[in-house]
């Protein structure tokens, strides 16, 4: 006896080939788009994020020894000046110093934020 919906020439079988055939084209379009998502994402998105981290790492970094190097210089030049003017001279003249590198330092960087 035939199965429900078959013909008698047996084309239900082919009929499901076709689908079969169709559904793994499918899948393998779906892979491959997703293959391709996954590298754009790797290449526009995940790659140039873990560069700038190890930019900031770095950055960071860099700037954590210089502020060490900063202070160390700093003291240095306290005890020299505590010798010549005294220690509130001293303190006086460093603190008056640094506080002129912030200022020409926020205006070249609000200068570059600028343009």
């Amino acid at each position: 006896m035939a199965a429900p919906g078959a013909k008698p020439n047996g084309t239900t079988e082919g009929f499901e080939a076709v689908i079969d055939a169709v559904a793994d084209l499918l899948q393998t379009a779906v892979d491959w788009l997703r293959q391709e998502a996954a590298s754009v994402v790797q290449e526009k998105i995940v790659a140039p994020i873990q560069r700038l981290g190890l930019t900031l790492a770095s950055a960071s970094a860099a700037a954590a020894l210089l502020v060490l190097g900063l202070t160390f210089v700093a003291v240095a030049l306290f005890l020299l000046l505590a010798e010549w003017v005294g220690y509130p001279g001293a303190l006086l003249i460093i603190g008056a110093v640094l506080m002129l590198g912030s200022v020409v330092f926020l205006v070249i960087k609000v200068r570059s934020m600028q343009k």
